[in-house]
């Protein structure tokens, strides 16, 4: 006979309910409006959103103060909503991101959180995306790529992956903070790469998804960072991806909005981390046939690098200065160093999506314009307050579904893809880096003459 315990909604049920009443309310009252009053709660709020986004770009009050060690990413998140919405930046603003985000920057290598603090992986990221997605001569120079990989080369560890910064953790996000900032600045190497993708490998968990470290739950975030790091190293097959789709489908919810794992709420943010897996992969379907060895595993591994470039769509260079030829580890199907890392991230978005979108983007849309979306910025759902994180990535999950059915990267979406008027249209992002593909062109030709 069962308990009145057993017969208890749990603390996440409840909350889960909660959740739902309140995505369902607002989707009922869109629903009973008439067509224009429908089509202005689609509206992407432009003129709102870009100047919250200013406001909080020229100053943060001092509730901020929290996130004193995080003030790059601050600077990430907003300057990036600002070039996904197609805004031009103020010159004097631009000129004064790039001296604060000059004054982070470790004389050793890497970026602090802030002038003076001691240098840390992920608001190296944060810094760095940042300074690209201004562009220019004058961001792009104020790098320090040599003491940069430096600072990278000292974070590695002995297991493969990365430590996030002295004596910190070692997690996968460490790893695809590390190997991203190295490859979009042209500075990774077999060095760093080496070891990583078996770190990796061992965060993928039964679910399929990835974790941030051994042993631990499969995350959204997480694995997003493992995923999009494998495609950078060229060690992708090597995950079950089958297993790895499964679970990422499954992450959206009744409300249209992703979650982060399993039996967790909806969150906004999830809309790019969950929504940027679904958008790697849809493009991964080609690419991966063809990796596959045309003839037979002894031509494909050939010590000829012309042979060894054979391959459709030539989507990874041989690097003909590498001194190293192609081998095979034992239990691995990559090839391990002969490889111009530099080119994967330009020829990912060259090669062109054959499938439809593994999630479904209109819901996803209807979530972010609907329940994340606030008079001037974004939110986590209904309940929450808005803040730059989300709006970030709000935004790029937004980005993500416009062009998701698109066939080559940075072309015109199909009107079907766009929920919402045209005027909802955002700039198209890099699935891998998050940055205005714009902005990634320009970066990657400019690090390939220096």
């Amino acid at each position: 006979m069962e308990t009145s315990a057993a017969k208890r909604p749990t603390v996440t049920q409840r909350e889960q309910w909660m959740v739902e009443r309140q995505v369902f309310e607002i989707y009922n009252i869109f629903m009973g409006l008439p067509h224009n009053p429908q089509a202005v709660m689609l509206e992407v709020r432009r003129d709102e959103h870009i100047e919250y986004l200013y406001k909080g770009l020229r100053e943060l009050g001092p509730a901020f103060g929290v996130l004193d060690a995080n003030r790059p990413w601050i600077c990430y998140w907003i300057l990036h909503s600002i070039a996904m919405l197609g805004e031009p930046l103020d010159a004097k603003l631009e000129e004064n991101v790039i001296d604060f985000l000059g004054r982070c920057q470790h004389p050793d290598g890497g970026f602090g959180g802030g002038p003076g603090q001691l240098p840390h992986l992920a608001t190296t990221y944060a810094a760095v995306n940042s300074l690209i997605t201004l562009g220019g001569q004058r961001s792009l120079l104020s790098i320090n790529r040599g003491k940069l990989y430096t600072f990278l080369l000292r974070m590695k560890h002995a297991s493969g992956g990365f430590r996030m910064h002295d004596g910190g953790e070692i997690d996968v996000r460490a790893c695809y903070t590390a190997i991203s900032v190295a490859s979009i600045l042209n500075i990774l190497d077999s060095e760093l790469v080496q070891n990583v993708g078996s770190y990796i490998l061992s965060c993928q968990t039964y679910e399929g998804g990835i974790a941030g470290e051994p042993g631990s739950e499969a995350h959204g975030g997480y694995t997003f960072c493992g995923l999009a790091a494998m495609i950078l190293i060229n060690e992708v097959t090597r995950l079950d991806l089958p297993s790895l789709i499964n679970w990422v489908v499954f992450r959206q919810g009744i409300e249209g909005g992703f979650q982060g794992r399993t039996n967790k709420l909806v969150d906004g943010c999830y809309s790019f981390w969950q929504g940027g897996v679904c958008a790697l992969i849809q493009r991964l379907h080609s690419i991966i046939q063809q990796l596959e060895p045309s003839n037979s595993e002894e031509e494909y591994y050939s010590t000829d690098s012309e042979s060894s470039a054979d391959l459709k769509g030539n989507l990874f260079h041989v690097n003909d200065t590498c001194p190293l030829r192609p081998k095979v580890h034992e239990g691995q199907n990559n090839v391990c160093c002969p490889v111009n890392f530099f080119d994967i991230g330009l020829n990912f978005i060259r090669e062109h999506a054959e499938l439809e979108p593994f999630f479904n983007s209109t819901a996803l849309q209807q979530y972010i314009l609907l329940c994340s979306q606030v008079d001037s910025g974004f939110r986590d759902k209904p309940g929450k307050h808005k803040d730059y994180y989300h709006t970030c990535y709000c935004l790029s999950g937004l980005s993500v579904c416009q062009y998701s059915s698109s066939k080559k990267a940075g072309s015109q979406p199909l009107p079907r893809t766009l929920l919402g008027p045209f005027n909802n249209l955002l700039q198209p992002v890099h699935p891998i880096f998050n940055v205005v593909l714009e902005r990634f062109n320009e970066a990657h030709e400019f690090f390939s003459r220096t």
